[in-house]
């Protein structure tokens, strides 16, 4: 063989070698690149699932919140009846003319009827009185409407209740009006003696 025959096969051997090294180079970016968009794509799959199972529950909380919520105003608006029935005994005993009235009795009977089925009607709607006698006051369901000395009360203690308020379920429907004990000079002295005991 001629040196030029020997030149022309080394060549086109190495041009071979070449193109098989630079093939299998665009195959193994064609895998990567599918493995990687693969990859890419099980992430997108994975996340738009989350995202749909998120929307999901925030959906079955907004209805279950429309079904236990949903009349809040309502509830509220209807507290109004209440307070009316109460305030109407009040006023009906306390009326001098009449407390002469004999028939005056049948009809506060017929008052606290009403009041006890309104009262139990919300109750069953889960509307509940929010209890504040002798408790402690708490902002998150008392607001205070005056301040009162009391010796023997505590500070903060809830002396008076003013309004009602109530709960619906979990949520405040309306803070109770309450009159809160109020520091006095005997009341400080009482506590420090308690605390050096």
């Amino acid at each position: 063989m001629t040196d030029d025959k020997k030149k022309n096969i080394n060549t086109s051997e190495e041009e071979v070698n070449k193109e098989e090294v630079s093939t299998f180079n665009k195959e193994e970016v064609k895998k990567q690149s599918l493995e990687e968009k693969l990859k890419d794509s099980e992430d997108k799959l994975l996340r738009s699932l989350a995202e749909n199972e998120n929307q999901r529950r925030r959906f079955e909380k907004e209805i279950k919140d429309a079904f236990e919520f949903g009349s809040f105003n309502f509830a509220r608006e209807s507290l109004a009846i209440l307070d009316n029935l109460e305030r109407a005994k009040l006023a009906i005993k306390n009326d001098e003319n009449l407390k002469v009235n004999k028939d005056i009795d049948k009809f506060l009977e017929n008052i606290t009827i009403i009041e006890k089925d309104l009262i139990s009607i919300f109750e069953k709607n889960k509307i509940k009185k929010i209890d504040t006698k002798d408790k402690k006051f708490d902002p998150n369901f008392h607001q205070a409407m005056s301040e009162i000395e009391d010796k023997k009360k505590e500070p903060g203690t809830i002396l008076q209740e003013i309004q009602a308020g109530y709960m619906l379920s979990e949520r405040l429907l309306r803070p109770a009006l309450v009159g809160v004990a109020k520091k006095s000079e005997e009341n400080e002295e009482n506590l420090e003696k308690k605390g050096k005991k």
